[in-house]
């Protein structure tokens, strides 16, 4: 079954074609990469399938984009609602100027939750999911922004959580952090999606980590931005750390590898 189901979609920034005939459907219920060479509209894709770029001016999509069938920009639905049930986590941490309690209250706060014994649950078992509970349980009242770049990622991610989204949208958010706060990250977004029964799309710069974390890797080519390639990672889900050094993973890196080279290469519109 599709969580999302993409179209004839076209965006545009005023004149500019940046998103050119997506055809595409996000099955629910596994993770799906993007991945391509900058500014192919990766992140831009991404944005659309929450309403994000509502916020640009100028921008204009042509063609569906269904929700459970229902279409997010024509069928009238509630941006706040759509935003509950698609929550998104961006490559740079962005934590509120406020308590690591608050940061996670916030959402459910807004959505009219006013127990406090039932906040409390929730930021709780949104930190643990997140994998950072222990780290913070005794400081839950100090500012989030005093946190390392790795926990203010994960407290973003534990965020998202709070409101029980359905899709979890990921534009590059290990990209910034070192190696092994990656790798680590990595393992815990695929227990989460295992815990949770969670649909993510994830966009990447790292052929590596495409291989790791997806059951589905889009390639992307730029001017226009398009898909140039649809590659299922056709391995045992979700994957152990061994699965980083076995023939199979180099095998489907030199795959991207390749496909990346020529989506790179493909320069203007064929």
């Amino acid at each position: 079954m599709n969580k999302f189901e993409v179209p004839n979609m076209d965006l545009y920034y005023g004149s500019f074609h940046a998103l050119k005939n997506i055809n595409i459907n996000i099955p629910e219920r596994e993770i799906t990469a993007f991945i391509g060479p900058s500014g192919c509209g990766k992140s831009t894709f991404l944005k659309s399938l929450n309403r994000m770029n509502d916020l640009v001016e100028g921008c204009r999509i042509s063609g569906d984009i269904k929700l459970d069938g229902v279409d997010i920009y024509k069928d009238k639905m509630d941006v706040n609602v759509l935003r509950k049930r698609v929550g998104m986590v961006f490559q740079k941490p962005n934590p509120f100027p406020m308590s690591i309690y608050d940061n996670i209250a916030y959402g459910p706060r807004t959505h009219g939750v006013r127990s406090k014994a039932r906040l409390d649950e929730i930021v709780e078992k949104s930190l643990r999911d997140a994998a950072i509970w222990d780290e913070v349980k005794d400081r839950l009242n100090k500012s989030a922004l005093g946190m390392s770049g790795g926990q203010q990622q994960r407290l973003c991610i534990a965020r998202a959580l709070a409101v029980e989204p359905e899709v979890l949208l990921m534009d590059e958010p290990f990209g910034a952090l070192d190696e092994i706060t990656r790798n680590k990250l990595d393992s815990d977004l695929l227990r989460l999606w295992q815990e949770q029964n969670l649909t993510v799309v994830f966009v990447t710069h790292s052929i590596h980590e495409a291989v790791f974390l997806s059951q589905r890797v889009i390639m992307m080519a730029a001017r226009p931005g398009r898909v140039v390639e649809d590659i299922a990672i056709r391995e045992p889900f979700p994957r152990s750390e061994e699965f980083r050094v076995s023939p199979a993973f180099s095998h489907y890196a030199r795959q991207l590898q390749d496909s990346l080279l020529q989506a790179s290469q493909s320069g203007m519109e064929p």
